[in-house]
């Protein structure tokens, strides 16, 4: 098994407005990316589960939101590691952008 890709964003929002502007941005970022489906998107109090499909591939991971920042861990196959660099410059701006404009 693979390691995980984890990425981690900071922000300066709190807790609860960084889950309310997470819970539309997962399925707002997949149809923006057309490669990405979102096969599952679940909340357990501050953490969001999630399984995803890319290129014919399913990852599946989640996403810790803490006062000050959020923390993404993604399980890819090993076909996606590939592109692990790439995914995680992607996660990163995408997640800035979420986190820090304002709304």
């Amino acid at each position: 098994m693979s390691a995980p890709l984890i990425v981690s964003i900071p922000h300066r929002l709190g807790r609860e407005e960084a889950v309310r502007r997470l819970k539309t941005g997962l399925t707002r970022a997949a149809s923006s990316v057309p490669v990405l489906t979102v096969d599952e998107e679940r909340w357990e109090q501050d953490r969001m589960i999630f399984r995803i499909r890319a290129l014919g591939q399913a990852a599946s991971g989640h996403i810790d939101v803490a006062d000050d920042h959020v923390r993404l861990e993604v399980t890819l196959p090993w076909l996606l590691q590939r592109f692990a660099e790439v995914a995680h410059a992607a996660i990163k701006q995408r997640g800035n952008l979420l986190l820090t404009k304002k709304d």
